[in-house]
């Protein structure tokens, strides 16, 4: 007689239970960042709504960010470190291959022998750990999961490059996941399109780097014009899938998170959209620059602790990115 595997016990819903965010201490103006660079604070605000960003310090590292952030979170659900049964890491900046900062993390938190890993998708890599932490849950894999984004970019910028100088900021934000009686989490909605990786990318490789081929310390890339086309067109329809697949219409949602890579392309894709007046739309960018996995999480903390977003929200989320790699999903604020 063949045996038969029992059915997973885990909850079939879930949703964000609790938020938390750090921001390193160092503010850098735009002002700064034209030491580097020819060009001016009105052509950076215009180009990209950025006015400030901040960057970390020598003690601000990876998982000095994430732990700050991921207590936060912890904190805000009102559960313990012991409860958290698997923590999901997001971060293209984490310069050791091997362990994973996932495993620090939880060892630092508390969280015994929680499962731990780290994944690399971008500016996405938020969506990735809540669909992945969503499905844990339903499986029964853990009961409560910790999802973090964190990148120290400043690390990756080009100073000299007047493309991306101005972008990029420091910063990690986290969510708990846990099991609810109805949903809070929608379908996600995301994917690839591989044949357009060398749209944002690493100047040169690791070993190039490594074996002298190349001087100059990698650094991140991208082609503007064609990102904002591909964010702005592509983008749009993404994020009005995963309404379409949560049941929601535009007139229900109360706020949109988008990744916060560009003021032109949040603006672009509200009008894409035609949100409403009364849905409250992320904006951080604008003090916080692009912190690529970060991004979502940390403005979904602003907007909860200024009072522009409130417990039991509906939310559109959406990130894109390297790879060219996305996920949106409709969720319940914490």
């Amino acid at each position: 007689m063949t045996a038969k595997i029992k059915p997973a016990k885990g909850s079939p819903y879930s949703r964000i239970l609790g938020v938390g965010g750090y921001r390193p201490t160092r503010i850098v103006p735009n002002e700064e960042i034209l030491k580097h660079i020819d060009s001016s604070d009105e052509w950076i605000r215009s180009r990209s709504g950025i006015a400030s960003r901040h960057w970390a310090g020598p003690d601000e590292t990876v998982a000095e960010m994430s732990l700050h952030a991921a207590g936060k979170a912890v904190a805000d659900a009102g559960i313990t470190p012991q409860q958290v049964g698997a923590v999901i890491i997001s971060t293209v900046s984490h310069f050791k291959q091997t362990p994973s900062i996932a495993t620090e993390i939880t060892d630092r938190m508390g969280a015994g022998k929680a499962a731990a890993f780290d994944i690399n998708a971008g500016c996405a890599g938020f969506g990735y750990g809540l669909t992945l932490a969503k499905g844990l849950i339903a499986d029964g894999s853990a009961e409560y999961v910790v999802v973090v984004g964190a990148e120290r970019l400043s690390d990756l910028t080009d100073l000299t490059d007047r493309s991306t100088a101005f972008l990029f900021g420091d910063g990690a934000g986290a969510v708990v996941v846990g099991p609810a009686s109805e949903p809070g989490i929608g379908p996600s909605i995301w994917g690839s399109e591989g044949d357009k990786a060398d749209v944002i990318s690493q100047t040169v490789s690791w070993d190039a780097y490594r074996d002298g081929e190349v001087e100059k310390f990698p650094a991140i890339r991208q082609e503007g014009q064609a990102v904002f086309r591909w964010a702005v067109y592509e983008m749009a329809k993404v994020a009005q899938q995963a309404l379409d697949a949560a049941g929601i219409a535009p007139a229900d949602l109360d706020v949109f998170i988008p990744h916060q890579a560009n003021m032109r392309i949040i603006d672009s894709m509200v009008k894409a959209l035609k949100l409403p007046e009364h849905v409250t739309v992320a904006r951080d960018v604008e003090t916080t620059g692009n912190t690529s996995a970060a991004s979502i999480p940390l403005a979904m903390e602003r907007l909860l602790a200024t009072g522009q977003a409130k417990s039991g929200d509906t939310a559109l989320v959406i990130g894109f990115g390297a790879g060219l790699v996305y996920a949106a999903t409709v969720v319940t604020l914490p």
